[in-house]
């Protein structure tokens, strides 16, 4: 049985823009398993990086139910929402967000830190997952010693500590050329194929037709089961 990692029912948020109001998301529903990899694919103003913040749990919808692991997030408290961030969700970011004066284990060791994990158990973990991305060999290196797919390859084994049950990837090889790009859609199917959820948000098309499944965005609504170049059904 395939079992449900996050579940977004009817979902809808709106932002007020001086005298009129934008509906970013317009009553959405999407539903992700364990194991899946989903990307979504949409242009700027489609409503993805508010989709993004709702998956990660950086902010909340106006309408509709958000489940995550058992979790009804829209029930939940900040300092709960931070917890969940923690420990259930492994963000990977577009620019690295690496902390310039730490090395890269230090940077992985970071979520473990907030944890609470012990100092030799968590350098361990931060050099087991530095490992998994191929970049074990880099871990005394600061950021500005590394190119921009090293740096990459960081931030993935920084979301990997502490095994959250997603990677949320927001535009991960944006930065990137497309040769870096490609080998860190490589090292995103690898962690996929040992059991890793993967939810990844692009505008790129040949980076969202690598998906096991693809969703695209526009004006708030979701769109599935069709050619990323074509219509797709409404799934709202």
């Amino acid at each position: 049985m395939i079992e449900t990692v996050m579940s977004m029912n009817n979902i809808s948020k709106s932002y007020k823009m001086g005298e009129s109001t934008v509906q970013a998301l317009d009553h959405i529903s999407l539903t992700v398993s364990r194991g899946d990899f989903l990307t979504i694919v949409g242009p700027s103003g489609s409503g993805k990086s508010t989709l993004m913040n709702i998956i990660g749990c950086l902010d909340q919808s106006d309408t509709g139910e958000y489940i995550l692991e058992g979790d009804e997030i829209n029930k939940l408290k900040d300092r709960y929402l931070a917890t969940i961030r923690n420990k259930k969700i492994g963000f990977i970011f577009q620019n690295f967000n690496l902390l310039g004066k730490l090395s890269a284990i230090e940077n992985v060791e970071l979520p473990l830190i907030y944890r609470g994990v012990k100092a030799n158990e968590r350098k361990e973990m931060a050099l087991s997952c530095l490992n998994q991305v191929g970049i074990g060999d880099r871990a005394s290196h600061l950021p500005n010693q590394l190119s921009g797919g090293q740096q990459q390859r960081v931030a993935i084994a920084r979301a990997l500590a502490g095994n959250p049950p997603i990677l949320l990837a927001d535009e991960p090889t944006g930065a990137l050329d497309s040769r870096t790009s490609q080998e860190i859609m490589e090292v995103l199917h690898n962690l996929n194929k040992k059991g890793h959820t993967i939810i990844l948000i692009t505008h790129d098309l040949n980076v969202a037709k690598q998906g096991k499944r693809t969703i695209r965005i526009s004006d708030g609504k979701l769109y599935e089961g069709g050619d990323v170049n074509h219509e797709f059904v409404n799934i709202h």
